[in-house]
């Protein structure tokens, strides 16, 4: 089972962090570094909230 969830992890993390670095810098024009920086933690920070919420919806009981 275990290496099941990390394969799972694998594949969602980035898809997560992809999602939300777009989401964040679609609405700027023209991109500075700094936006992009941000853009990049605040999705990372996001990522990882989003892994513990939808592992909490879906524990097995």
């Amino acid at each position: 089972m275990k290496a099941w969830t990390t394969l799972l992890a694998v594949r969602e993390v980035p898809a997560w962090w992809a999602a939300l670095v777009a989401l964040r810098l679609m609405p700027i024009g023209t991109v500075d570094t700094l936006e992009w920086v941000v853009g990049v933690c605040a999705a990372g920070a996001g990522v990882l909230v989003a892994r513990a919420g939808r592992r909490a919806a879906v524990r097995p009981r």
